[in-house]
């Protein structure tokens, strides 16, 4: 099992992996949990997936396990900066205006994870290493990029799981259910973290 940050920069270097990574979204938020969204030749993306941003695969042989996309809370795309600040916004009709429990920031040190997944595939046994996995890489992925802290709309029970890790966060927002799921955002401190 192998974990792969994909950047614009470095896409020729890994072949298909982010054409992988979004059929794996496409499958996930698409196919199993029915959300409306935008897709194209079996894979899904949105207004975020910009060269400012970063996603995280793991993966195993050809298949994908697990990714998560990272963006800078300082990025713009013509009318758009970031999901959850553009939620907050108002400029997003699934995600409610309500989702932060202060104003989105605009921070160079402030990333923001979104489209976080675990495949189906991945079994039981197999899921708390697929999460350590992913998550390690996010945060060294995030330092790398000069983040101090990871902002992101998650599903609720993270707070289950997120301590066994090794991984410190708060909730940043309340509990809400959307198509079908309890999400909130949590903001993850990197300087609290012991990885």
């Amino acid at each position: 099992m192998l974990a792969t940050t994909l950047s614009f920069e470095n896409l020729h270097v890994h072949g298909e992996l982010l054409v992988k990574l979004l059929k794996a979204r496409r499958q996930c938020f698409i196919v199993q949990n029915k959300w409306n969204l935008p897709e194209a030749e079996g894979m899904e993306y949105d207004q975020y997936d910009t060269p400012a941003s970063r996603w995280i695969a793991v993966h195993d042989g050809g298949d994908v396990l697990a990714g998560i996309r990272l963006t800078p809370t300082t990025a713009r795309c013509g009318m758009y900066s970031y999901m959850i600040r553009d939620a907050q916004k108002g400029m997003l009709d699934a995600i409610p205006t309500d989702l932060l429990d202060f104003e989105a920031p605009v921070d160079v040190n402030i990333w923001e994870s979104s489209r976080v997944f675990i495949s189906n595939k991945v079994p039981a046994s197999s899921r708390t290493r697929v999460q350590a996995e992913l998550m390690n890489q996010l945060i060294a992925t995030s330092r790398e990029l000069g983040a101090t802290k990871v902002l992101g709309l998650v599903p609720a029970v993270w707070s289950r799981w997120i301590g066994r890790l090794g991984l410190v966060a708060e909730p940043a927002g309340p509990v809400m259910e959307m198509d079908g799921a309890r999400v909130q955002v949590a903001l993850m401190d990197l300087s609290k973290t012991k990885h």
